[in-house]
């Protein structure tokens, strides 16, 4: 009779029962050969000792804990538990709320070697005492060559954020996405209007006085447009050649060729191209024909390309005036004349 459990195997053709076989011993080595490098690591590696990013080394060294221990990684444990590594953010678009970061974002993520968090982790802002660890466990795994990103506009406004992702990694990558400083107030005030409809008019919050016409600069939907006071503070930290600054006008009437600047300034090949969009005249901004992962058309949802309510023109000259000199500092400072005048 023998053993049933060999008739199977036996039963396969000569070729394919050899590829079998081949298939198991490869399996077998590999198993072998990483749970012996596995355990090298453990036994006290130099390499073992310095896991963890400098970032996290030094705020081991300040008395800050992580919050988890810092695993080393293996290439067996990333086969296991999903291609790629967890890594901590090579780029990230700092900037600004409602001038265009989501559709940013959505359009680079259909690059292949872009791999990046959907939600806004702000981090950098509000969660900064959780910890790096806490932080890298958000990304998603990339593969070498690949590079992670997220996104949360408030880190342009917030003071504290350039020193802290500085001492992350000086190498950081910022993206910064600028719009008329004008019609991005009034975006943000039709966004907050959409949750509170009971909220004073768009007039009555842009002035401190009406009569004298002095404009409200702590309200933020007014503070946030004046670039180059924020500019100054990233400034003291980042060189101005570590930014990139994306016009929220030309993303919508030339995406193809701002994603080309985009793509240039991260050093990926040019994939994203005009073939990859499409206008949509009823959203009034460009949609992708494929989303990452997708074979469908998508657009930017129901919360994007909200109609502006009608705000009196005077206001808005007002409005016009006031930012004119923080733009003219900001194209001086940016090198880049955005045109909002």
């Amino acid at each position: 009779m023998g053993n049933r459990c060999l008739d199977v195997p036996l039963a396969l053709p000569p070729l394919r029962r050899r590829l079998l076989l081949l298939f198991i011993m490869l399996f077998l080595w590999l198993y072998m050969f990483y749970s012996c490098a596995g355990s090298c690591a453990a036994r006290g590696s130099p390499v073992a000792k310095e896991e963890g990013s400098p970032g996290e080394q030094q705020q081991q060294q300040r008395g800050h804990p992580l919050p988890f221990p810092v695993a080393p990684s293996s290439p067996i444990s990333s086969f296991f538990n999903g291609s790629g590594t967890k890594r901590l953010p090579q780029a990230i678009i700092i900037g600004v709320k409602k001038g265009g970061t989501r559709a940013l974002l959505e359009f680079l993520r259909v690059h292949p070697d872009v791999r990046a968090v959907g939600a806004e982790p702000h981090f950098f802002d509000r969660n900064y005492e959780r910890g790096l660890a806490w932080y890298r466990d958000l990304m998603p795994r990339t593969l070498e060559g690949q590079i992670t990103m997220e996104k949360t506009p408030s880190y342009f406004v917030t003071k504290e954020a350039p020193a802290r992702i500085s001492s992350m990694a000086k190498g950081t990558k910022l993206i910064v996405v600028v719009r008329d400083p004008v019609t991005r107030a009034i975006s943000d005030y039709t966004q907050t209007l959409s949750k509170k409809p009971d909220i004073p008019t768009f007039e009555s919050l842009t002035f401190k006085n009406r009569t004298t016409g002095l404009i409200d600069t702590s309200w933020s939907a007014i503070q946030i447009g004046i670039y180059a006071k924020h500019l100054e503070n990233w400034l003291l930290y980042f060189p101005i050649g570590q930014i990139l600054f994306v016009s929220g006008e030309r993303l919508i009437s030339d995406p193809a060729g701002e994603l080309g600047r985009v793509q240039d300034f991260l050093g990926l090949k040019r994939i994203i191209t005009d073939k990859h969009f499409y206008f949509n005249k009823t959203k009034g901004f460009p949609c992708l024909k494929k989303a990452e992962g997708s074979s469908k058309p998508h657009c930017l949802g129901k919360t994007k390309g909200r109609t502006h309510p009608d705000i009196d023109q005077e206001v808005v000259q007002r409005l016009r005036d006031f930012y004119r000199p923080f733009n003219m500092k900001f194209y001086q400072m940016t090198g880049q004349d955005f045109g909002w005048d």
